[in-house]
């Protein structure tokens, strides 16, 4: 096949109901910075990396079932954000103080969590 040209992933979009609310969370749990911003769609950026995350309005949106369940909303896919082992618990406290919250079934020795909207996402230790 003829190569187009070169083409870069930009960033991960999260439909959620209130793109404010969940953008808001982030920017406080990673200590990232507001991009572009209108009502419905928001983009939040780090300086260190080349990763966007999205935040798009969606009135339909449902937060997924952790873990899944049969006929129930599946997750799309979820974060991972890494840290020392030792800050494990500093960082579960921290999310929590923020808005998210622990799921309820955890395996391993990482830690699942859910953010305001119900977006699971996890803190891996390195």
């Amino acid at each position: 096949m003829k190569k187009i040209g070169e083409i870069n992933f930009d960033k991960v979009v999260l439909d959620c109901k209130n793109p404010v609310i969940l953008s808001d969370f982030y920017v406080n749990l990673l200590g990232w910075h507001k991009g572009y911003e209108t009502d419905d769609f928001i983009i939040i950026y780090s300086e260190k990396c080349n990763v966007n995350i999205g935040f798009q309005r969606n009135e339909m949106y449902v937060a997924p079932v952790w873990p899944e369940e049969v006929n129930k909303q599946q997750q799309m896919l979820h974060l991972d954000f890494s840290m020392e082992k030792a800050k494990l618990q500093e960082w579960i406290n921290y999310a929590l103080e923020l808005g998210a919250r622990k799921a309820d079934i955890q395996y391993g020795d990482w830690a699942v969590m859910l953010d305001p909207e119900g977006h699971p996402f996890c803190f891996d230790v390195v």
